[in-house]
C-alpha cells in the first residue's frame, strides 16, 4: 500500500467519518475503483517480517 495520501481523499464525494469511510452516491466510476482498491489493500494480510508485517518471529534467524 502506498504511503502517500490517495487522490480520492480530496474528492467532494469522499466522506471520512471516523471508522466509516465511504463515498457519496454518484461518485465517478474511477473514484469508486480507486477507493475500493485502497480499502482492500488495508485488509490484505501482509507477510510476517516485511515492512508491512506486524509479526516478526523471534529469535531472528536468517535463512
Amino acid at each position: 500500500m502506498p504511503r502517500i495520501r490517495p487522490r480520492f481523499m480530496n474528492s467532494p464525494f469522499f466522506v471520512d467519518e471516523p471508522g466509516n469511510w465511504h463515498l457519496k452516491p454518484g461518485a465517478p466510476e474511477n473514484l469508486q475503483e480507486e477507493f475500493e482498491d485502497f480499502i482492500q489493500a488495508l485488509q490484505d494480510d501482509h507477510e510476517p517480517g516485511t515492512i508491512n508485517g506486524i509479526h516478526i518471529s523471534y529469535p531472528y534467524i536468517n535463512e
